[in-house]
């Protein structure tokens, strides 16, 4: 489904060029439940960015199902990120003056389709219908999170890409996104995730250690 061959990724810094990504090269297959480890500063989230088209490397390339995300231009990655692929971000990026529902539909809105069918079955499984009508002043971390996967969900992507997904949640209602996110893939869901969280790593099929600016596939 995925490849990225050889990606580079550098950065200036007050001292010179950092280089984030020294030649990180890894495949995903549909149905993988896949994390990406790694110590804090690894260059963890600047991976995932690329994967998810929300940057471009500085050498190297990735590619989607045989098409090469080098050559699209910005409308085009802005399809890929809306329609092939869904995004899950630690602090969850909802619109505080949205409702639930209303920030779940916003990429189907984006896309030009109403999915409000498609919405009120993602609240249903997230637990979170009967909350549809809130703002996201009124709900817990635990549950913008799962309406972060739910909105990530609403255009059916054939990937999901989550940075920590749970890190900035306590055990408890982590281990219920945890398991929200195991049930999905379970079902067919394709997930790519950056954690810092061994043990949650460790219930995926694919596990990349990010150290040095390489990515080591872990053998399971």
């Amino acid at each position: 489904m995925l490849k990225a061959v050889e990606l580079h990724k550098e950065f200036e810094g007050p001292r010179g060029k950092l280089h984030i990504l020294r030649g990180v090269s890894l495949e995903l297959k549909r149905g993988d439940l896949a994390f990406i480890i790694g110590r804090s500063g690894a260059g963890k989230s600047t991976l995932l960015h690329l994967l998810g088209g929300l940057d471009h490397p500085s050498r190297g390339n990735v590619e989607f199902e045989g098409e090469d995300l080098s050559v699209l231009n910005e409308e085009s990655l802005a399809e890929y990120r809306n329609k092939k692929v869904g995004l899950v971000f630690q602090f969850y990026h909802l619109l505080p003056e949205f409702t639930v529902k209303e920030n779940v539909e916003l990429p189907s809105l984006i896309a030009g389709k109403s999915r409000e069918k498609r919405s009120e079955e993602l609240l249903k499984r997230v637990g979170l219908w009967d909350r549809r009508d809130h703002l996201p002043s009124e709900l817990s971390g635990g549950e913008h999170q799962r309406v972060a996967i739910a909105r990530a969900l609403v255009n059916e992507p054939e990937l999901v890409f989550c940075d920590e997904p749970t890190g900035n949640l306590d055990e408890e209602t982590a281990e219920s996104v945890h398991e929200l996110i195991f049930k999905l893939n379970e079902e067919g869901q394709t997930f790519c995730i950056v954690t810092h969280e061994e043990d949650f790593a460790q219930r995926g099929n694919k596990i990349f250690r990010l150290h040095e600016g390489i990515v080591h596939e872990v053998t399971k």
